[in-house]
Parts: C-alpha cells; structure tokens; sequence
C-alpha cells in the first residue's frame, strides 16, 4: 500500500493528465482504456460541450503530485451511447420529484467493452478512488454515479465498496487454439457447420475485401468509413456518437491496434467495412456499415473475419459489441457483462437494490438456457 498523503481531484479532461502517467496505470491491454483513445473522443469533440458527456476523470495522486489512481468519468446529462439502460430509473427519480442528472458515468463513452474502470497503481487504492466518487455525488447532490462493463478482475473491488451490482449478456467468440477456421468450424453440429460455409459463400461472392491496419489507414479509408458509419448511426441513434475527426486521430495516435475491413464490389465500388480493435487478449468489433443489401455480409465482416483475424493473431478471443442474439448461431457465446452502481438517495437505492436483483436472476436464467442453444456438438 502506498504510503503518505494520498488526495483526491478532478481534473477537466484525460489530456489534461500526462499519457506517460494515465498509460502506465491503464496498461496495453485493453485499448479503449488508453490514453491515445480517451483523448480522441476529446480532441475530436465527441465528448465534450453540447454531446452530454462531460470529460472528469478523477484521480488520486501522492504528496508529490504523482498519479497513483484514475478511473475514465463523466459527468451526462442523459443516458445514451451507454448500452446499460437505466432510463427506467430516471423516469422513476424524476417521477419522486427528484433530478436523475446530472449523474457521474464511469465508462468509455460509446464503448460496450469490458475492461478496467480503476486504473490502480496499487489495487489498496480501489477503496479511496471509490469513496472519492461516492463523496463527489453526495457533496454534489447527484444521484447516482454507475460503472459500466466492468472487468472480472474488478467485481471484488466493486462489491467490497457496497455498489450495487447489475449483469447482462454479450455473445463473444472463444478462440479453443484452432489453426483455423475451419478447425472452429469441425466442432460445430454438421447441420450448423453446413449453414455457416453457405453464408460465408453467399457474402463474398462478388466481393473483394481488404484488412488495414496502421500506416496502410490514409485519410480516404476514413472517408470511406465515415460513410457507413454514418448510415448505421443514422439508422441505430438518429445521430452518429463519433465526429469525423474521431477516425483521424484514432488513425494517428493508436493505428497499429486499429483494424480495419473494408469491402468492394466487382466494379471496385466500395459497399461496406468494419472497424475493429486489437488488445492483448481480445479483438474488439465496434463499428460497421454497409451501402447496399447484401445478404450475410454483415456476419462476414463483423463476425466470421473477426474470428480468422483473432485465429491469425493469436487472440483469446472475439468481443463483436453488445446485444445480438444472432451471434449464438455464429459460435458465439452467451458472456455475462457486470456495471455497478451507487445510489445517493436510501430509498432510492432500495428499490434499484430490488430491481438489479429480480433482474439478475432472470439474466442468469437466459445465459444458462442461451448456453444451452449453441451450435457445438453436444455431448
């Protein structure tokens, strides 16, 4: 445990804070944790003024001012781009007369992908970052302050600080040391394996797709990308969360993690592409979009080159994005995802209390009964 004084602040944004200083907390891991990646959403305008999310990232530093502690925060004024719905809370709050925002939210915006919340020097500090957000809401007069997609390694840290624990489910790939793809294909039931290889056919047919990663990126790939990204926001929220210049600077400062699929027809027209990112573990899908209606093109790009890409690269595994029942039937499996939450107000909390766990008793009924329903062979 470090020793000494030990204070807590908020600071206006993560580029406020060195990112020699916040990597070395965040790790290389998970990318959407990074320095580089935080500060994209920043400087591109994301976040920030008239988005609702408001940079303020709460640290714990020494006597020194060395930074011994962060967690990714902000202070919304609404509940989207978080992909944990609580707008039956606020409703609920508003209703008792009282105001639900702001609320603090310590996520990565627009990001459903499990990693880190505390990023610790020393995992003895969980307690006093937590207490400093819990302290922050209560001398504020907010509601609630929610941690969202919180790693497995952090559960412990959460419970012990009395939050209130919420799950639910994501469909993601488990790389088994296949070879390749056909190697996953082999463990499939005859009838799902068959299936699988006519979708496979059926999308690539007439199409051409190419992978870049890093330098190979140039700005007319992001033009490109913009354009289907666009279409799908368009479709998904009404307004894309990302701006434009999202692309550039994540093209500029993380492009090596970046990867990044992009789909042509016979005349060489682009149709569609998908964007994913490389952890250390994990090939993380996050955005795709398409141009034209082309049957199982959207499993091929978001879900069956994952898997080739996490085979190629010696990933652990696929996380392609929340929600999709759809998945279970490409080989992927039902995951439980975990948020926690404090709840300023007594009564308040007892009611979310009795809420989250009515609720997780159902999600671990559908996660055993999903299990259950994968195309694997049985026995």
């Amino acid at each position: 445990m470090t020793s000494g004084k030990i204070s807590a602040a908020i600071r206006p944004s993560v580029g406020a804070i060195p990112a020699a200083e916040w990597n070395a907390l965040a790790g290389s891991d998970n990318p959407f944790v990074s320095h580089e990646f935080l500060t994209a959403l920043e400087d591109s305008g994301s976040v920030g003024p008239g988005t609702g999310w408001q940079s303020a990232p709460i640290v714990l530093e020494d006597e020194s001012g060395a930074l011994l502690g962060a967690m990714p925060s902000y202070l919304k004024d609404h509940s989207q781009g978080e992909y944990v719905f609580d707008h039956g809370w606020a409703d609920a709050w508003m209703r008792a007369g009282g105001n639900y925002y702001p609320k603090l939210q310590i996520s990565v915006p627009f990001t459903p992908a499990t990693g880190p919340r505390l990023l610790l020097r020393d995992p003895a500090l969980a307690g006093p970052l937590l207490r400093s957000a819990a302290q922050l809401v209560d001398i504020n007069g907010w509601s609630s302050a929610h941690a969202t997609f919180v790693e497995p390694a952090q559960v412990a840290l959460f419970e012990d600080a009395g939050w209130l624990r919420r799950e639910d489910i994501q469909f993601h790939w488990t790389n088994r040391g296949y070879a390749s793809f056909e190697d996953f294909l082999a463990e499939l039931s005859s009838r799902k394996r068959k299936n699988l290889r006519k979708e496979r056919a059926s999308a690539n047919e007439g199409i051409s797709v190419s992978a870049l990663r890093g330098d190979d990126i140039k700005p007319e790939h992001w033009d490109l990308f913009w354009l289907f990204y666009q279409d799908t926001g368009a479709r998904k929220w009404g307004t894309p969360y990302l701006t434009r210049d999202a692309f550039d600077l994540m093209g500029e400062r993380m492009g090596e993690k970046i990867l990044l699929l992009l789909a042509h027809d016979e005349a060489g027209d682009p149709v569609a592409g998908a964007l994913n990112f490389i952890g250390e573990r994990a090939l993380y899908g996050r955005y795709w979009g398409c141009l034209v209606d082309k049957p199982f093109l959207h499993f091929e790009l978001c879900y069956y080159r994952a898997i080739d890409l996490a085979i190629e690269l010696g990933l652990e595994r696929v996380e392609a994005g929340a929600q999709g029942g759809h998945k279970l039937a490409r080989g992927y499996e039902p995951v439980a995802t975990t948020s926690f939450h404090y709840i300023a107000h007594p009564d308040f909390r007892r009611a979310v209390a009795e809420f989250v766990e009515a609720e997780r008793r159902g999600i671990e009924f559908d996660q055993l009964r999903l299990g259950e329903m994968t195309p694997f062979k049985k026995g």
